[in-house]
């Protein structure tokens, strides 16, 4: 069993604006919003999740190896 990195750096691809996050383990999170410039981030197509698009790390599902919600 592998450890689970809880913690993702989501990155703003409108401002650049970057904060650490404490990803959800047992549900999908589609929607962020940047704090600083307000701009709803949802995932790019072919990702499960806005911390699979702009985050550091995996969603919690991915980084265990299964898939992620309906992804």
């Amino acid at each position: 069993m592998q450890n689970i990195e809880p913690n993702s750096t989501i990155t703003c691809p409108e401002c650049g604006h970057s904060k650490i996050e404490v990803m959800p383990t047992n549900a999908c999170q589609w929607f962020y919003e940047c704090e600083s410039c307000k701009t709803l981030l949802k995932p790019l197509k072919g990702d499960c999740c806005v911390y699979c698009s702009y985050g550091t790390v995996k969603c919690p599902p991915i980084q265990e190896g299964e898939s992620c919600c309906n992804g």
